[in-house]
């Protein structure tokens, strides 16, 4: 089977898109287990972001109950409040007098108007809908790549090709798996690869904003503590600078979530050997998120709008 960030048990993921009448955007939830620890390290200069502050590994909270990756810009962050509504129906969140809080981070890509319409953009109801995607997935459920969830407005080069979502996985010898999920929305082109078209490109590129984000969500079933998790956020990104160039602009919002859902102990019997162990796993994480960018450019299929024409960049 193909290698998917759901191949870390208990990982869901949930898509929600409109295409078409003014649409060209998505929702993305990525749904862990219940305790599971969560970081995030944000990298790009123009990112928008939801919660972030509160996966710092010096705050209160150190889990996270549901990861939003949404188009709509900036507004479509109120997608998170849609997920986040949904995991309080569960009772899924930080216990707190009379209910639950729900930890919900969310970031967005810029897509908007890329469906011809400026207005079109995600809203609560589709956070709500992508989140109860994920949970009605089953165990190690395949994951939507290319033109679906919050990769269905993304592109790649300056808006001359069209991007999408990719994921991976890597298998450890000691049992630990490390998925990647990437919504691939960036400024730059993907390293050695040949598109299939000619480096013309959208029909229109010159109109379009330069303004992009590539979103990872990066999962483990290992066991990590809030400060390994943080660390393994930011080995991650050397995975996006190994697929795009360039990568983390001043016009890219590249933030990368890390998850731990703490099933699998890593070897902690000496200093050096917990060393060994997360240099291991970091390093693997960096590895999946590179594969899942280059997966989510490969699976992205030519889409036109009345924005114009966005072609498929081709097989990496």
């Amino acid at each position: 089977m193909t290698p998917k960030i759901t191949d870390v048990p208990g990982i869901r993921v949930g898509h929600v898109q409109r295409i078409g009448d003014g649409w060209l955007s998505g929702v993305t939830v990525v749904l862990p287990p219940p305790g599971t620890v969560g970081s995030v390290d944000v990298r790009g200069g123009g990112p928008g972001t939801h919660e972030t502050d509160a996966l710092d590994p010096t705050t209160l909270v150190s889990t996270v109950d549901a990861v939003v990756l949404t188009g709509g810009s900036a507004f479509g962050l109120i997608t998170a409040h849609g997920a986040q509504r949904w995991c309080e129906k569960q009772g899924r969140g930080f216990a707190v007098p009379g209910g639950v809080v729900p930890i919900v981070p969310a970031a967005a890509i810029f897509d908007l108007g890329r469906g011809g319409d400026f207005a079109a953009r995600p809203d609560e109801t589709m956070g709500y809908a992508a989140a109860a995607a994920a949970a009605a997935s089953s165990e190690h459920a395949d994951v939507g790549r290319g033109n679906v969830g919050a990769g269905t407005g993304a592109v790649i080069g300056r808006g001359a090709f069209k991007g999408g979502v990719g994921t991976s996985s890597i298998t450890l010898d000691n049992g630990v798996v490390v998925g990647a999920l990437a919504v691939v929305n960036a400024l730059g082109m993907p390293f050695g690869t040949s598109p299939r078209r000619s480096a013309h490109g959208a029909t229109n590129p010159a109109e379009r904003p330069v303004l992009n984000t590539t979103l990872v969500v990066v999962a483990t079933n290992a066991v990590l503590d809030p400060a390994e998790c943080k660390r393994t956020a930011s080995a991650a990104h050397a995975g996006l600078a190994r697929a795009l160039s360039p990568s983390h602009t001043l016009a890219d919002g590249d933030t990368v979530f890390a998850l731990a859902t703490g099933a699998v102990g890593l070897d902690r019997s000496s200093e050096q050997a917990r060393q060994v162990s997360l240099i291991t796993l970091q390093s693997a994480a960096a590895d999946a998120v590179r594969l899942a960018v280059l997966d989510g450019v490969a699976s992205a299929e030519t889409t036109t709008t009345a924005a114009g024409t966005f072609p498929s960049y081709g097989a990496v």
